[in-house]
């Protein structure tokens, strides 16, 4: 029996009323754009996997989020990506983590899955296994955008955390879909958290705690405080609420994020079940995330 399809986004959990009027519509049409072509796979009969891979490798592509082009600097001034992909189907699943030269690394976490028999690549050796396989690797140079430049100069000049715009700090671009024919998905991208330390490993690349899906429950994408994410395990908890506890979606999802609020993390999720039913709770002032209805119409929302 085929399902009705449905695609759900994120662009960050931040304090979105920090953001100008412009920045606003920047990041809401980055988040349409993205949308309106992963969900064109769906309403097509592809697959889950292509359409959450083409809506981040889309958000990667855009400035306006932290992932890819515009990713966060770290403390030296460069930009470390993380990325993961998971096929609820087969619960395959590719990650890289610290790379610094891959245009998409939501592709290449794509391609660890689907040619290599690896799941989790990082550094140097990510950018090795992408020449082996004939991805390109770009000059680091062009990920790097004025905003961030400005935005590490803030950081790094002690200025108080509350005058900061959230965005300056961390954020995250996320996926998660279902298909007609049954079949989940997630995918997550970012470049972490502005004035990391360099090799620092956030919760986005890592299965099961930014990054989780399985037929049998739910995909989840997790955004904020990556070290909170990771100790909570918080996307493979939702699937467990779901999956042995009964829980439905929007309880799961709270409950997972409450774990990371009570150790004193900041952030959200989009998670969609297997009957095609999402959640997109978070715990601070606003997340942009979007979602489109099988007539085309396309949902963004902010607080």
């Amino acid at each position: 029996m085929q399902r009705i399809p449905i695609l759900v986004i994120h662009g960050g959990a931040g304090v979105p009323d920090q953001l100008s009027a412009e920045a606003d519509r920047l990041v809401r049409n980055g988040l349409r754009n993205a949308l309106e072509e992963g969900f064109r796979i769906l309403r097509a009969g592809g697959s889950a996997l292509d359409a959450v891979e083409t809506a981040v490798r889309i958000m990667e592509d855009d400035p306006v989020f932290n992932a890819g082009i515009g990713g966060a600097l770290t403390s030296k001034g460069h930009v470390e990506h993380d990325a993961a992909i998971m096929d609820g189907a087969t619960r395959m699943a590719g990650a890289v983590t610290g790379t610094r030269r891959i245009r998409n690394p939501i592709t290449l976490a794509r391609r660890v899955m689907d040619a290599s028999p690896h799941v989790f690549l990082s550094g140097s050796g990510a950018e090795d296994f992408a020449q082996r396989i004939g991805v390109s690797l770009v000059d680091p140079e062009i990920f790097i955008t004025p905003q961030r430049v400005e935005a590490l100069r803030r950081v790094q000049a002690g200025l108080l955390r509350h005058a900061l715009n959230e965005q300056d700090l961390h954020g995250t671009v996320g996926a998660v879909a279902l298909d007609m024919y049954g079949h989940l998905a997630a995918a997550t991208s970012t470049g972490g958290y502005t004035n990391k330390w360099p090799g620092r490993v956030g919760d986005s690349p890592l299965i099961g705690a930014g990054t989780y899906a399985s037929d049998q429950s739910v995909a989840v994408s997790c955004t904020g405080k990556g070290e909170y994410f990771m100790r909570c395990v918080t996307a493979h908890r939702v699937s467990a609420l779901v999956e042995l506890r009964g829980m439905g979606i929007e309880d799961a999802a709270a409950a997972a994020l409450a774990e990371v609020a009570a150790l004193g993390g900041r952030g959200g999720l989009i998670a969609i079940d297997r009957a095609g039913r999402h959640a997109m709770p978070f715990n601070g002032r606003g997340m942009y995330r979007a979602f489109a209805h099988w007539d085309g119409a396309i949902e963004i929302l902010v607080h």
